[in-house]
C-alpha cells in the first residue's frame, strides 16, 4: 500500500478501522494536569481492513477535562458510540514524559493511516508540544485490557520494545491560533503527532523528535502466512503437508462423512420400514436381532436395536434406539424424559425425543439422540480383544521375579485413563446437578469419537423403562440411590481400565485387580478406585473426587486446548478453497466456450482470448527443456492477484509465440467480470 500526501477528499475509511479501538481504560486522578490531546474511538473492538462498519470521524472534539474520579466518568462514555460533545465530567490523559510547558489541546481532523506526509489543523499551543525524546509509538493493546492501566505504569523503556505503530504524521502548530478554530497548514519538520494505546484508551501527543517516516504495508490479494510457531514445533511428523489439512483429520472426517450418507437396498432388508414417525431413511448400526431372538440385553431386559435415521423436520441425522415389545402404560415418566432433554453437555449424547411406534410390526419405544458418526463404545475399543486380559487371568501373582513393567503387561497409560476419568466425572456431575441419575455407566454405553473423545450414550432409558406407578407423586424419589450408584459404576469402569480386563471387576478378583493396580500405578488412582467402590457412611457426591483427580485436570485442559489449536490451524489451510474454486469455476464457464449467441469464435476473440492466455499462464507453461512447468504456488498467486486485480504486469504469449500482450491483472479481472456477466445475463434470459 502506497503511502503519500492525501487530500480531505481521498481519504477513506479504512484508517478508523485499522487504527482506533473502542475505549475500555483511562487514566488516574493523578493524571488530570496533562489535558486531553484527543481521542478517537471505533465501535469495532479489533482493527480490521474489512470492517464495514467503520466510519469515518467527523467533526472535532476539543476537550479541556476537570479533575474527576475514575468511577464517575466511566457512566459517562459509550464504546458503541463516538462522542460527538465535549464530556465535562471526563478525566483524559496522555502519556508521562513531558513538563506541563510542553502540553497543548488538539483539534482533530481527518487523517489517512496510509499518509505519511500531510497538512493538518494547527495545534494551538503557548509552546511545542512533545514527547521526551525516545518515546516511541506502542502497539495498540485490546480493549479487554484493565481499566485500571495507566500510561504512568508503561515507562519509556518498555514502549520503545514495543511494535512501532504504523505511521508517525508530520503536523504544524501555531501559537496564535485558537484550538477552536483550526486552520490547515503545511507540514512542519519539527512536530510529529504519536499515537499511544493504553488499557485501551487511544492517546494523540507531539514529538518534536525526528521520528522516521514509516508506513505498514498489507498484501492487496489473498495470501497464506506460514503454520504458526506454537502448532509447527508440536507437530509429530515432519512431513506433514502444509498447505492442506492433515491426511489423518482428513480421512476421519471423510469417515464420518460417509457413515452419516450411508443407506441400505431395502430390497435386502424388508424388515427395516421405510418410515418411522417423521424419521426417514433408517440405517442400522449393529447387527439386527433374529425375528425369533429370545435372548434380551444384559443392560435394559428388552430386545434392543440401534439405527441412523433422518428426521423429515429439520433434515438432520439421529440415533434411533429401538426398544422391542416395549407397551408404555404410564406418561408420567415423560416428566424425566423432559429433564433430559434440557441437559447439553459435550460428554452426553443428548437426548432428542422419546415416541412409541408400531412401524416395526410391534408396539416399540424409540429414543432419538444425538448422531455421533464414527463411534464406537469402550467396551469394543479395549475390552473386545479376547489376548487382553491374558495377563490379569493368566498371572501368577506372588511370583519372586516381579511383575511386568506396564507398557509390557498390555496395559493402559495411566494419562490416558485420567482423561476418561476426566470427562466421565464431568458428565456425572452435571446429571447429578439436574437431579437426574445417568444408571447406563457401563463399557458398552460409553461412546468413544476420535481418540480420547467420551459420550455416555442411552442416558433416560431406565428411567422410562424401570418406572414404579407408585412413584408418582415424586418420579425424583429414589434418584438419591441412583446416584450412588452411578459413582459406583464408575469406580467399576476405572478399575476395568487399569486391569485392561472386565474380569478384575468380579467380585472374586477385586483384590488381585487393586493389588495390580497398586503396582503399576499411581496412589491417586488407586485411592479414587476404593473411594468409588467402598461403601461409606455418608452420601457421596462426583465432587469428592476432584482432589484425587487434582493437577491432571489441567494437564487433559491443556491438552484439548492443544488440539484445538491444530484442528484451528488446519481449518485455516482451507479457508481460502472456496474462494479459489469458485474463481476457476467462473473461467471454465468462459474459457473454450464452443458458441455463445451463434458466434462460435466468441471465447477466441476479445476479452475471452485475453482470458485464454491467462488459463495457458497459469496451467500450460514449460521448462527450458519443454517439460511441463508445475508448481501450485505460482497457480494459487496468480488467481489471488486477479481476484484481488492488483496493478501487477505480466506478460501473455500466444500460443503460436507471434504475439505477446503485455496487461495488468485489473485488466484481466475487469474482462473476467464483465464477460461472466454477460453469461450470467444470458443464462437468466433463456429461464
Amino acid at each position: 500500500i502506497d503511502g503519500g500526501a492525501l487530500t480531505e477528499s481521498s481519504l477513506t475509511d479504512s484508517y478508523f478501522s485499522t487504527s482506533f479501538i473502542g475505549v475500555n481504560g483511562f487514566g488516574s486522578p493523578v493524571e488530570t494536569k496533562y489535558p486531553l490531546m484527543q481521542r478517537m474511538t471505533n465501535s469495532s473492538s479489533s482493527p480490521s481492513l474489512l470492517n464495514d462498519s467503520a466510519k469515518p470521524y467527523a467533526g472535532h472534539d476539543p476537550l479541556i477535562s476537570p479533575a474527576s474520579s475514575l468511577f464517575n466518568d466511566f457512566g459517562a462514555l459509550n464504546i458503541s458510540q463516538r462522542r460527538k460533545t465535549p464530556n465535562p465530567t471526563a478525566s483524559e490523559f496522555i502519556p508521562k514524559g513531558g513538563s506541563a510547558s510542553r502540553l497543548s489541546n488538539v483539534s482533530q481532523s481527518h487523517m489517512s493511516a496510509f499518509s505519511q506526509v500531510f497538512s493538518h489543523p494547527s495545534l494551538g499551543t503557548p509552546a511545542a508540544a512533545a514527547l521526551a525524546p525516545g518515546m516511541s509509538l506502542s502497539a495498540g493493546s485490546s480493549p479487554l485490557h484493565s481499566p485500571k492501566i495507566t500510561p504512568h505504569t508503561s515507562p519509556a523503556p518498555r514502549r520503545r520494545s514495543h511494535t512501532p505503530n504504523p505511521a508517525s504524521y508530520m503536523v504544524p502548530s501555531s501559537a496564535s491560533t485558537p484550538v477552536n478554530h483550526p486552520v490547515p497548514q503545511t507540514p512542519s519538520s519539527g512536530q510529529v503527532i504519536q499515537k499511544e494505546t493504553v488499557g485501551g484508551t487511544t492517546y494523540f501527543y507531539t514529538d518534536s523528535t525526528p521520528a522516521p517516516v514509516s508506513s505498514v504495508v498489507f498484501p492487496n490479494y489473498h495470501i497464506y502466512p506460514p503454520t504458526a510457531p506454537h502448532v509447527a514445533y508440536m507437530q509429530p511428523k515432519a512431513n506433514a503437508p502444509s498447505f492442506f489439512m492433515a491426511d489423518e483429520l482428513r480421512q476421519e472426517l471423510i469417515n464420518r462423512h460417509l457413515i452419516t450418507m450411508a443407506q441400505i437396498d431395502q430390497a435386502d432388508m424388508p424388515a427395516v420400514p421405510t418410515e418411522v414417525d417423521s424419521y426417514h431413511s433408517l440405517f442400522p448400526l449393529e447387527p439386527l436381532p433374529p425375528p425369533n431372538r429370545i435372548q434380551k440385553s444384559s443392560n435394559f431386559g428388552y430386545i434392543t436395536s440401534c439405527y441412523k435415521a433422518v428426521n423429515s423436520k429439520d433434515d438432520l441425522p439421529y440415533c434411533l434406539r429401538r426398544i422391542h415389545g416395549f407397551r408404555l402404560v404410564n406418561t408420567k415418566c415423560m416428566v424425566l424424559v423432559d429433564m433430559w432433554k434440557k441437559i447439553q453437555h459435550s460428554n452426553i449424547v443428548t437426548l432428542r425425543e422419546v415416541f412409541t411406534t408400531k412401524a416395526f410390526s410391534e408396539p416399540s419405544l424409540v429414543f432419538a439422540y444425538d448422531f455421533h458418526a464414527g463411534g464406537e463404545t469402550m467396551m469394543s475399543r479395549h475390552f473386545n480383544d479376547p489376548n487382553a486380559d491374558a495377563y490379569f487371568t493368566k498371572r501368577k501373582w506372588g511370583q519372586h521375579d516381579g511383575p511386568l513393567p506396564r507398557q509390557h503387561a498390555g496395559l493402559l497409560p495411566e494419562s490416558l485413563i485420567w482423561a476418561y476419568i476426566v470427562q466421565l466425572s464431568s458428565a456425572l456431575r452435571t446429571i447429578h446437578t439436574a437431579g437426574l441419575a445417568c444408571r447406563v455407566m457401563d463399557p458398552t454405553k460409553i461412546l468413544i469419537t476420535g481418540k480420547t473423545r467420551l459420550r455416555v450414550n442411552c442416558v433416560g432409558v431406565f428411567d422410562v423403562l424401570t418406572f414404579d406407578n407408585s412413584q408418582n407423586n415424586n418420579p425424583l424419589a429414589l434418584m438419591a440411590q441412583y446416584q450412588q450408584a452411578d459413582l459406583i459404576s464408575l469406580g467399576k469402569v476405572v478399575l476395568a481400565l487399569a486391569c485392561n480386563s472386565l474380569a478384575g471387576i468380579q467380585r472374586e478378583n477385586l483384590q488381585k485387580a487393586m493389588e495390580l493396580v497398586t503396582i503399576n500405578y499411581s496412589s491417586d488412582l488407586k485411592n479414587l478406585i476404593l473411594y468409588l467402590l467402598t461403601d461409606q457412611n455418608r452420601m457421596r457426591s462426583v465432587n469428592d473426587i476432584m482432589p484425587m483427580i487434582g493437577a491432571r485436570f489441567y494437564t487433559q485442559l491443556d491438552a484439548a486446548q492443544m488440539r484445538n489449536d491444530v484442528i484451528e490451524e488446519d481449518l485455516a489451510k482451507e479457508v481460502q478453497n472456496g474462494r479459489l474454486f469458485r474463481l476457476l469455476a467462473k473461467l471454465g464457464t468462459i474459457n473454450e466456450r464452443p458458441e455463445f449467441q451463434k458466434d462460435p469464435t466468441w471465447s477466441e476473440t476479445g476479452d475471452r482470448y485475453l482470458l485464454k492466455l491467462f488459463r495457458d499462464h497459469l496451467f500450460h507453461q514449460v521448462t527450458e527443456a519443454g517439460a511441463p512447468w508445475i508448481d501450485l504456488s505460482h497457480i494459487i498467486s496468480c488467481l489471488n492477484k486477479l481476484d484481488a486485480g492488483v496493478p501487477e504486469k505480466i506478460s501473455l504469449i500466444s500460443r503460436d509465440e507471434k504475439s505477446v500482450l503485455v496487461v495488468t491483472y485489473s485488466d484481466l479481472k475487469r474482462c473476467f467480470e464483465n464477460t461472466f456477466q454477460e453469461l450470467i445475463a444470458a443464462a437468466n434470459g433463456q429461464l
